[in-house]
């Protein structure tokens, strides 16, 4: 198969886009969502829940295969598609985030990062060889570049360390890459303009399918977020993709599609969901005027707490998941108190369609 990607900017409205991505497995309409499929699987869902939800491409992560089923294992079952039962794109992060995340777990060195697992103990050597050849295997639609995370309060130094290890292993990646993948370079640099920009500078000059805004959501400030984001998208090619990496809130989200940003990803609408934490409309989406209302247009509801006892009402007045057709407040807090497993699939499905039907509206705004 021919792994091509299009990327089609269909409008503007000032720095907001409105865009299609063509890829291998599908379209994707953006902006959009991507729902975290971490090992294979969005938590308590199956791929025709995550399907039905309205999602068009989910993330999974090579780091996390690569311990199990492994290389050589996901080679020989065909890749994740074909496992995990899902027909749409995937896109793949590439493991540099376990560089950040599993930081006491692991040693960096030029040529890559040793890890020892946290499910046997076993060292691992992930190289940005070894991430290509994975994501390759994985049979992913978009391959992240293998990269260096600094932490949000790190100092200058680290900041630039991590951004200049990112650009020489970004060049390594563009080197291993199979032939006909699709591959995004993420810019790194911290809450510095100068190194962002340097990076920016180094990932266009060797060339890539898209670009990703990587390090943010890692501890920094949100005013700090907002400003780097912003001065990076100013900074990448208009005709390709942009993705900011791991964020956030539904405010931010919003915040960064003004910006010009296209795709998401993020554990929050499912981490919250498991927690009994929902995100509910304020009022009716389709009315919602997103520049009025940046930061008010939903509320967050603890279903586990003692106001949901007896309350026979729906979840969301406005939503069109099932669960919201279906089950009470009451009855999904029922199921928390008594550890019902159902209660976290019900209240995924529910997170899950909020934030895929939040980019729905914002995309009709775009396209109207």
């Amino acid at each position: 198969m021919q792994l091509m990607l299009v990327f089609e900017l269909l409008s503007t409205n000032g720095k907001s886009r409105r865009g299609r991505l063509t890829l291998p497995h599908g379209i994707v309409e953006t902006p959009c969502f991507m729902p975290i499929a971490t090992k294979g699987a969005v938590k308590t869902l199956s791929s025709a829940d995550v399907e039905a939800l309205g999602a068009s491409i989910v993330l999974s992560n090579t780091y996390h295969l690569l311990l199990r089923p492994g290389l050589e294992g996901m080679e020989k079952l065909g890749g994740l598609h074909h496992l995990m039962g899902w027909n749409k794109p995937i896109i793949t992060d590439s493991g540099g985030y376990q560089v950040f995340s599993l930081s006491k777990m692991n040693k960096t060195t030029e040529e890559g990062v040793t890890f020892q697992s946290h499910i046997d103990g076993k060292r691992i050597h992930l190289t940005p060889e070894v991430s290509m050849r994975m994501q390759a295997a994985i049979g992913s639609d978009i391959v992240m570049q293998f990269d260096d995370v600094a932490a949000g309060d790190s100092t200058r130094e680290r900041y630039e360390q991590a951004m200049e290890l990112s650009l020489r292993w970004a060049r390594r990646c563009k080197d291993a890459l199979p032939p006909g993948q699709n591959l995004f370079g993420i810019v790194q640099g911290g809450t510095h303009e100068d190194l962002r920009q340097k990076s920016v500078e180094g990932l266009v000059d060797i060339g890539f399918d898209g670009y990703a805004i990587g390090g943010l959501s890692v501890g920094e400030k949100r005013e700090d977020a907002y400003r780097i984001a912003e001065f990076i998208c100013d900074k990448m090619p208009a005709d390709k993709p942009r993705y900011f990496m791991g964020g956030g809130m539904p405010e931010e989200i919003v915040h960064y599609v003004s910006l010009g940003v296209d795709m998401f990803d993020c554990v929050i609408p499912t981490r919250n969901a498991r927690h009994g934490t929902l995100f509910t409309w304020a009022q009716d989406p389709t009315t919602i005027d997103f520049s009025k209302r940046p930061t008010d247009f939903y509320k967050k509801l603890n279903v586990t707490g003692e106001a949901s006892a007896f309350d026979e009402s729906p979840v969301d007045a406005w939503c069109d998941c099932s669960t919201c057709k279906t089950v009470s407040r009451a009855y999904l807090r029922h199921l928390f108190s008594v550890g019902e497993m159902l209660a976290m699939r019900l209240a995924t499905i529910h997170n899950l369609r909020f934030y895929l039907r939040l980019m729905e509206e914002l995309r009709k705004k775009k396209d109207a």
